[in-house]
């Protein structure tokens, strides 16, 4: 087996907040999981041990411990996931609903999302948009 390279050592206030952080139980289950995993990395186990123990991944454990070691108690804290861009910027946004506020192209009696999405197309603002995307533009004004 590999020598371990990062290795928790939790100072006795770490430890008191880990435990007492577990025994309360308000925390969130993701960062209550972390929390025994460096208690018990602490304690000397090694990462198959904690990985059986708390059913994770033994990758997840050692991305802990690493963690751990470079910015200590923030390694509870979950890293922000950035979601996908946004299709249409707020100007973009702001036309499409003025378009659909204009009378319904010739040939039909009002404007269908399809439509919209095609115009949102037409006017060169994504090269693709999906239906739903209009939809959720249009449901955030009244």
């Amino acid at each position: 087996m590999p020598k371990k390279i990062y290795i928790v050592d939790l100072s006795t206030e770490e430890r008191a907040t880990l435990e007492h952080m577990i025994r309360s139980g308000k925390t969130g289950a993701r960062k209550l999981t972390r929390a025994r995993m460096l208690l018990k990395a602490a304690d000397g186990l090694s990462d198959d041990a904690i990985a059986t123990a708390l059913d994770v991944g033994t990758a997840t454990v050692a991305r802990t411990r690493q963690r751990f070691v470079a910015t200590g108690l923030g390694a509870l804290d979950e890293a922000p996931r950035p979601g996908a861009q946004r299709k249409l910027t707020g100007k973009q946004a702001a036309h499409l609903i003025a378009v659909a506020c204009t009378p319904a192209p010739e040939g039909q009696a009002h404007w269908t999302l399809r439509l919209l999405a095609e115009k949102v197309v037409a006017l060169g603002f994504a090269p693709s948009i999906a239906r739903e995307t209009v939809r959720q533009v249009l449901k955030k004004t009244h």
